[in-house]
C-alpha cells in the first residue's frame, strides 16, 4: 500500500511559480517506483503533465510544460516535487501525483489534490 499526500498549491498570477510536493508513505519502498504529475480541469479530462522513474529518470513532460515545470524526488525523504515556473491561465487545475508500483505504466495510487489557480 502506498499513501501519498500532495501539498504546495494556491493562488498565483500569471508568470509566478509554485512547487507542489508529494509526500509518499507506507509499505512499498519509495525508491522503487515511478511518479506521475496529473491535472485535472474543470470540464476536461485529467492529463499526465511529467513523470519520473524510480532512478529518477524523467521519462516524460507534456509539450505546454516543456521548458516551464521540472519534476524531481528525493528519496531520502521519500518525496516527489513539480517546480512550476512562467505559470499560465491555462495551467490552472488540480493536480495530482500518482504511483506506478510495479513498472508498468500504470498508476494504481493516488493522492487527493492540490488547487493550483493562475489568475490573469
Amino acid at each position: 500500500q502506498v499513501q501519498l499526500v500532495e501539498s504546495g498549491g494556491g493562488l498565483v498570477q500569471a508568470g509566478g511559480s509554485l512547487r507542489l510536493s508529494c509526500a509518499a508513505s507506507g509499505r512499498r519502498t519509495f525508491s522503487r517506483y515511478g511518479v506521475g504529475w496529473f491535472r485535472q480541469a474543470p470540464g476536461k479530462e485529467r492529463e499526465i503533465v511529467t513523470a519520473i522513474t524510480w532512478s529518477a529518470g524523467v521519462i516524460y513532460y507534456r509539450d505546454s510544460v516543456k521548458g516551464r515545470f521540472t519534476i524531481s524526488r528525493d528519496n531520502a525523504k521519500n518525496t516527489v516535487y513539480l517546480q512550476m515556473n512562467s505559470l499560465k491561465p491555462e495551467d490552472t487545475a488540480v493536480y495530482y501525483c500518482a504511483a506506478d508500483t510495479e513498472g508498468s505504466g500504470r498508476y494504481e495510487y493516488w493522492g487527493q489534490g492540490t488547487q493550483v489557480t493562475v489568475s490573469s
